[in-house]
């Protein structure tokens, strides 16, 4: 006689106890294996165009996350940003430098219909924060480091509201269908 693993177990008992209090997952595939309702509404969302760097490395990271959803689809949405990022000054030096730096990063999002209206879908907002430390008398590495973290806070902030954009057609797909 052959035992089932714990690991089995655990595995078969969580499955069973999530799924029997309605849980799905956001991205679940269709039956015969196709893109699910969140994903090919993901795939139907342009995103408008968002100024200053900042804004061009969240735009290219939203697109890459909605875009995955399939390509083809026709577009539907438009999703309008904007999008800003601060930074403070911490750990300061008796000389009144800097020695350590965050920088927060803050969107507010709407999703509008393509329609003659522009039918307002849903909004939201988030908030991200990353840091660096400043270099004694190493400028270019400070620069590099300032980039880095602005493309941290662009790609955790676009996840966040790929996120919620799924959370969303996916909650209105369970309603209408």
């Amino acid at each position: 006689m052959t035992r089932m693993p714990r690991r089995g177990l655990l595995a078969l008992g969580t499955g069973a106890a999530v799924a029997g209090c309605g849980f799905r997952p956001i991205y679940m595939p269709t039956a015969s294996g196709k893109a699910g309702p969140a994903q090919r509404d993901l795939a139907a969302v342009t995103v408008d165009l968002i100024p200053e760097r900042p804004g061009q490395l969240l735009r290219q990271a939203l697109q890459e996350r909605l875009a995955a959803g399939g390509s083809g689809v026709e577009h539907r949405y438009n999703l309008a940003v904007s999008f800003w990022i601060a930074g403070e000054a911490l750990g300061i030096q008796q000389d009144t430098t800097a020695t350590y730096v965050r920088l927060i990063g803050r969107a507010n999002w709407t999703l509008l219909a393509q329609d003659p209206a522009r039918t307002n879908l849903t909004r939201g907002s988030t908030r991200v924060a990353d840091d660096f430390n400043i270099l004694d008398q190493q400028y270019l590495a400070s620069d590099l480091e300032n980039e880095a973290a602005q493309r941290r806070i662009a790609d955790t902030t676009a996840e966040q509201i790929a996120l919620q954009l799924a959370a969303f057609f996916r909650k209105r797909a369970d309603t209408t269908g």
